[in-house]
């Protein structure tokens, strides 16, 4: 058998060829790797996820169950990565809509709006399935908790910059967050008749004229 011997130049070629070739190839992949992702928690988010088998989800997203194990190892791991999947998405709309605000007062409000956006996609019956599957209501009183961070941080910039009153920040915070749980276990619907995203509107307004100087 012979061997062709390539000169330094003939393989740095060769090399670059084969490099560029796995990273269309890993770009594909992710590509679809997000496309499936996408699909399935626009599913979920319309019908909920506890009647559905994996048989069913793969019948409804026109892919194999084969796919949906590259995905995760069981329904119950692709219910969880499905909603972190949700909630990184929704944070990524919402961090680029308050990038575009002008003021502390006007974060918050683009902020809080933006969430009730978010979330206004998820169906009763998906918020009561993840109220009722441990691992998904875990992501959902993470992403709570991070919010009510971010409430705060904006508080404080606010404060900061002389737009709000010296408030308890940590205080304001909780006070929004317990208000956006509220607000997503429906109660907030059932006892003034405003959907989530005009809950959310009024809270922002609530909370910015309660701590403007």
């Amino acid at each position: 058998m012979r061997f062709r011997v390539l000169s330094t130049d003939q393989y740095c070629k060769a090399l670059r060829s084969t490099i560029a070739c796995m990273e269309q190839r890993t770009a594909f992949a992710t590509t679809r790797r997000t496309e499936l992702f996408d699909a399935l928690v626009a599913l979920f988010l319309a019908e909920g996820f506890a009647h559905l088998t994996l048989d069913a989800i793969a019948a409804r997203l026109k892919c194999s169950k084969s796919t949906l194990y590259t995905l995760a190892g069981s329904k119950e791991q692709l219910v969880t990565a499905a909603t972190v999947h949700f909630f990184k998405r929704a944070t990524d709309t919402v961090e680029a809509e308050v990038a575009t605000g002008k003021g502390p007062r006007e974060r918050i409000t683009t902020y809080l709006t933006a969430v009730g956006e978010a979330l206004a996609a998820a169906s009763d019956q998906f918020m009561t399935d993840l109220d009722h599957f441990t691992p998904a209501r875990a992501v959902y009183e993470r992403n709570t908790r991070i919010a009510a961070r971010r409430v705060q941080e904006l508080i404080d910039e606010g404060v900061a910059a002389g737009e709000f009153r010296g408030v308890h920040a940590a205080f304001a915070a909780d006070l929004a967050a317990t208000m956006m749980v509220r607000i997503q276990q429906g109660g907030v619907r059932t006892g003034t008749g405003l959907d989530d995203a005009a809950a959310y509107r009024e809270l922002a307004t609530v909370l910015t004229h309660g701590i403007s100087t």
